[in-house]
Parts: structure tokens; sequence; C-alpha cells
């Protein structure tokens, strides 16, 4: 037994020797390199926002089938794509990553008010007030914290609404559920959608440089709180351009859905203005980050870009809700 003890405590001696005698550092050099250059590159491509989807319209659909079908795939892209749901990761890369988490936040604000929607008003039958399960469930799963990591896990919670409201789209089909295309609910949603785009818009304009100086009246009574530092621009930015992703699906299902209602109160024109509005923010961002110069300095001001665009299309909407709300 000692001879044993004795020839393991030979190999272990001369294994230790002959790592000592190796120079490591080199080694880890390199290795810490490679590491780094391979989260970089995980995590541009977990940055990579989805594209736009196309729309499919089947003439077999049910009334209100195409939008729970958007509204599908709208919330199974905060878990489906690459990297899957990021905002609440613990681990590299995903701890390091602020713009998709953003991202992911402005769809997510979309999905619940869309959601909520459909299940207060587009599926409640009102003289029995018979709601729907699947979109209480969803509902319920969608309001989960965004950045719980565990008990409830928050992907697993986006997950359950997802299935919730595809399932409400299957029972549609085949006649099992109600979806009720009145002017009353739409313009209670896009009243929703308004007080979105101008929360985000204040925000926008509250990261401009020049904030304090164009507006001083205004801005005497805004609280220092209120403005946006400059860590959060890019926050704000993507915060806003994907609750316009998410928006630009979502209204161009409401344009198939209501298209008769909007018609008879010919306010499809304003409707595929604000579309119109929505898709040009999902332009190419060219710069690796989101710049915030000055009106008419050497840089770009990307945060001013946004508002415009989420401004004109806040207009618009609000002409649709005029026009719904008019009487006969």
């Amino acid at each position: 037994m000692d001879g044993w003890r004795d020839k393991l405590g030979e190999r272990w001696d001369a294994l230790r020797d002959r790592w000592a005698a190796w120079d490591v550092g080199p080694l880890l050099t390199v290795a810490l390199f490679l590491l780094c250059i391979f989260l970089g590159g995980l995590g541009w491509y977990w940055s990579r926002e989805p594209e736009r989807m196309p729309l499919d319209v089947s003439a077999d659909a049910k009334r209100g089938q195409l939008l729970a079908g958007v509204l599908v795939k709208v919330s199974a892209a905060l878990h489906d794509k690459p990297g899957g749901y990021l905002r609440n990761d613990m681990l590299l890369p995903g701890i390091l990553l602020d713009n998709l988490p953003a991202w992911e936040l402005g769809v997510l604000q979309q999905v619940r008010d869309m959601t909520r929607a459909m299940h207060r008003d587009m599926s409640l039958s009102h003289a029995q007030f018979i709601e729907d399960k699947d979109l209480l469930s969803a509902e319920t799963a969608f309001n989960v914290n965004p950045e719980s990591w565990l008990f409830p896990v928050a992907e697993r919670e986006l997950e359950r609404g997802t299935d919730a409201v595809a399932s409400y789209a299957e029972r549609l089909g085949r006649g099992e559920a109600r979806f009720y295309a009145r002017e009353a609910y739409l313009r209670r949603w896009l009243t929703d959608v308004d007080a979105d785009l101008g929360q985000l818009s204040t925000r926008l304009n509250a990261a401009l440089p020049d904030h304090a100086v164009s507006r001083p009246a205004a801005d005497a009574a805004l609280p220092q709180a209120a403005r946006t530092g400059w860590l959060a621009i890019d926050d704000v930015f993507y915060e806003a351009r994907g609750s316009a992703w998410a928006l630009l699906h979502l209204l161009k299902a409401v344009e198939v859905e209501f298209g008769p209602e909007l018609a008879h109160r010919q306010a499809q024109l304003s409707l595929r203005a604000a579309i119109h509005e929505l898709e040009a923010t999902q332009q190419t961002l060219w710069s690796p980050v989101v710049l915030n110069g000055s009106g008419f300095g050497l840089f770009a001001n990307h945060s001013l870009v946004m508002a415009n665009y989420l401004n004109r299309a806040q207009t618009d909407l609000a002409d649709v809700r005029r026009q719904l709300a008019e009487s006969d």
C-alpha cells in the first residue's frame, strides 16, 4: 500500500514540476482573447433585430383570426429570435447587452396592450359578459415582470401567453370563440397606443442636448429625473424602435380586420399614413452607436428623428380615432 502511495506522489510531483516549467502566461492571454472574440461575435449575433414579417391574409380565415395570428407571431419573436429572451439574462454575453433587451420591452408593451384590448373588448360578449379564458390566461402571462429570471421565469410566461393566444386563434377558426369588430373597441385600443407613443416621444425629446435651451418655459416645470440621461439614450431609442416594430404589424392586421368599419368612416388613408411613418422607424441604423447630436451639428440626432416619426404616426392615429368617433 505504501508503494502505491509513493508512486502516486512521484507522478504528482512530476506533473507539478512540468506544469511549473511551462510558461502559461501567453496561453492564458490567447485563450482570453479568443473568448472575448467569441463572446463579442455571439453578442453581435444575438443583438440582431428580427425582420419585418409578411402579412399572410387567408380568404378562409374567420374574422379576428388574422389579428390573433399576428399577435402570436409578434409575441413569439420575444423568445424565438437568436439568443432567445435577453432582458432577464444573468450570464454572458446577454447580461452585457442592452439594445435588444430595450427593444424587447417596447414589443412587450404593444403585446400587452393588444392582448388586453382583445380580452376586455374584442372577444367579450357584453350581453352575457362571458370572457375568453385563453385571453385571460394570456393577459396574465404577458404581465410578468420582464426582468424576472426565477419564480417565475419571464420567458416561460411569455411562451405561455403566446400559446394561449394561439389557442384562441385556433378556436376562432373552429367557431368556438368570438371576435367583435366594433369601432368603439378599436378607438379604445388606439387610445392606449396614443399614450404609449406620447410617452416614448417625450422620453426621446428629453434626451436632446439642447433640451433646456430650446424650450426653457416648458422645461422649468420639468423635474430633473424626467430627463433622459446620456447612458439611457440608446435604451429609449431601441425601446421606441421595438414598440414601432410591433405596432406596425398589428396595425396592418387591424386594417384588414376592421376594413369595413375604417372604409365606412373614411379612416383608411390616415391609418396607412401611420403605418408608413412606422415603417420609416425600421430603417437600418448605419451608425454603430445611437448618436444624439445637436439639430444642425456635425453628428446625427437619432433620438430627434425617431421622435419625429412617432409624433407623425401619433397624429395620423389621432385622425383615425376622430373619424371613427364621428356620427353619421
